[in-house]
């Protein structure tokens, strides 16, 4: 079976993710965020504490929130980036956007694996689906698991909301494409579980979604 944990970090109050198979332990980790030693030292203990091996270090998309715990991650457990390739801009105007919002970070601005569509990831025994979500930023994937009922949308998508798109590569109609066309054609009761907030489902939000409705 599939576990996940959700931790909050930075000032942004980001959700980063860990996944991970309980029976091989393998763990994958989705937008860390960790900002700071103590952030960086609650997801190193979880880790330890849990017996998880940390296998994949995942992008969503490559926003500064999303990205600060990535030289952490891949120097401590000598882990490859994976991300879309439109993320590629993004990940090296990180810094630009670190020195605005004055937040330490120590870059890391190389994608080494570039997920796409076509393509999926493996946890354990465990098969992710990627769908291309762009909108919110240009190379935004979701990670679909259809035996649990649940996706990492990132920032696609919130509780009665959606991502912000007046940033560099955000469209408003690409991303209620996305929504319209990648999120909204899952099950209903598939838990959405998003990069700030809480968790939603499918279905709610067709229905209580202010900015995009069915």
């Amino acid at each position: 079976m599939l576990r996940i944990q959700s931790f909050t970090f930075n000032l942004f109050a980001e959700n980063t993710y860990l996944v991970w198979d309980d029976v091989s332990m393998d763990c994958a980790i989705f937008d860390p965020g960790c900002s700071n030693h103590h952030e960086e030292k609650i997801v190193d203990d979880f880790i330890l504490q849990n017996n998880l091996k940390l296998t994949q270090l995942i992008n969503t998309h490559c926003h500064i929130d999303h990205v600060l715990g990535n030289h952490h991650i891949s120097n401590k457990y000598n882990l490859n980036l994976q991300a879309h390739q439109l993320e590629k801009s993004v990940l090296e105007w990180s810094q630009s956007a670190a020195m605005l919002y004055q937040i330490p970070y120590t870059p890391y601005n190389h994608i080494d694996i570039l997920l796409s569509e076509s393509d999926s990831i493996k946890i354990g025994e465990h098969i992710l689906e990627i769908r291309f979500t762009p909108g919110h930023s240009p190379g935004s994937l979701t990670f679909v698991s259809h035996s649990h009922h649940w996706a990492l949308v990132g920032d696609v998508i919130f509780y009665q909301s959606i991502g912000r798109t007046d940033l560099p590569g955000g469209d408003y109609q690409t991303l209620e494409n996305s929504i319209r066309q990648k999120i909204y054609t899952l099950p209903n009761h598939f838990i959405l579980y998003s990069g700030h907030g809480e968790s939603t489902e499918v279905g709610f939000e067709k229905k209580h979604n202010g900015f995009v409705r069915l």
